[in-house]
């Protein structure tokens, strides 16, 4: 497994387990408070935040350990690994649209902000799990 495709799963592994613990803050809120009360903007910056730094240490966690398991691996990206990334790109960046897309049509009817925001966040984690599984399917299969 090279270098792209480990950050690639530890992408999608910290944006999965990110998420999961954001919705479930969220719907611990929301069943005692209604949607506007909700207090969502902070528990949403830390989830973005630890996912980020969850993905880099993970990441350099299995290079460690792969570079202990086999010190041949190459660790730089070639020209497979580009095409893969745009490819995966690509897949996710419908998400990332479709996302954006609902925002703006909530905020045009003036919906909570609270449904704005998770629409943008929605559409940020679809673009990072849906992209990043496509990847790994084109690295397993192949994309042509």
């Amino acid at each position: 497994m090279g270098y792209a495709e480990r950050n690639t799963w530890a992408q999608v592994i910290t944006s999965i387990i990110a998420a999961a613990v954001y919705a479930a803050v969220l719907v611990r809120r929301l069943r005692i408070q209604a949607t506007h009360e909700v207090q969502w903007v902070q528990p949403m910056l830390w989830t973005i935040g630890a996912t980020i730094v969850a993905a880099i240490l993970l990441s350099i966690g299995i290079g460690i350990v792969a570079g202990m398991i086999n010190s041949d691996t190459e660790h730089r990206a070639d020209l497979r690994d580009l095409e893969i990334d745009r490819f995966g790109n690509r897949i996710g960046q419908a998400f990332l649209l479709a996302g954006s897309l609902g925002a703006l049509i909530l905020a045009m009817v003036r919906a909570d902000w609270f449904w704005i925001g998770n629409t943008l966040f929605a559409g940020l984690f679809l673009f990072a799990v849906v992209g990043g599984i496509a990847r790994l399917i084109a690295y397993r299969r192949g994309f042509q």
